[in-house]
């Protein structure tokens, strides 16, 4: 039998995301939606004036007050190698870092389907790799990563339910228009099949997409949550003025 219940809420700001702590079939996540018409969502990877890797919300956080803005929320956002590089197709700023990857491959980014979070004015989209390829969306910021959880509303095919692959996960799924944006992380170790059902039948979303296992993170002032660890390579955040 299937339950869902809210345990804490963190009430919606301007600039912000609201975090919502769940319970779906038996593990904890939190949620966090971000509405992309009324707030500024970013890719960062690194730092524009010496190059090297920002590697931590802090360092992001750091960053923004050059320009008198503030880290509002924050999320690992895809897979990268040893140096910090994204590992597929990674846009900033409009300008391309690394080429769309559309073959196979070992590892989850090449449990094909994989796919695209594309942020443009106003909206963000999780798309299919191979859809990406064929109608070249015009993304601000992009960040590929895999495999796809929900593929227009159904699961990857190749996720099994009974699956002992159990990690902390993080992800995120996009609305049909575009205009909200959720970002999940479980507080436990959960298998694919599970995580994605979290974004298909509790969110009720048709596309999301899979960022990282093992050392996903999550940073919400609102609810308190700083997650520290191993440097990442892409960050998704709002950011907000001062």
């Amino acid at each position: 039998m299937r339950w869902v219940f809210v345990l804490g809420l963190a009430p919606f700001a301007a600039h912000a995301a609201e975090c919502t702590s769940v319970q779906f079939d038996g593990a904890g996540y939190t949620i966090c939606k971000v509405n992309s018409a009324d707030n500024t969502l970013k890719l960062f990877l690194n730092d524009p004036e010496t190059g090297a890797p920002l590697a931590s919300f802090d360092n992001v956080d750091q960053h923004l007050e050059s320009a008198d803005q503030k880290l509002r929320f924050a999320m690992n956002a895809g897979m990268y190698h040893q140096d910090r590089s994204p590992v597929g197709h990674y846009v900033e700023n409009s300008t391309v870092n690394t080429p769309l990857i559309t073959r196979d491959g070992p590892g989850n980014f090449g449990l094909l389907p994989n796919g695209v979070f594309c942020i443009r004015e106003g909206r963000s989209d999780v798309i299919e790799t191979l859809v990406f390829e064929e109608t070249t969306p015009d993304c601000k910021f992009a960040t590929q990563s895999g495999p796809m959880l929900v593929i227009d509303g159904a699961l990857h095919p190749k996720f099994l339910k009974d699956s002992d692959s159990l990690f902390i996960r993080n992800g995120v799924g996009t609305s049909a228009d575009g205009a909200k944006t959720w970002f999940a992380i479980s507080d436990e170790p959960v298998n694919f099949h599970a995580f994605a059902r979290l974004f298909r039948d509790h969110l009720g979303v048709p596309q999301a997409l899979y960022f990282d296992g093992n050392i996903s993170r999550l940073y919400a002032p609102e609810i308190g949550r700083h997650d520290g660890g191993f440097p990442m390579g892409p960050i998704v955040g709002v950011v907000a003025e001062k």
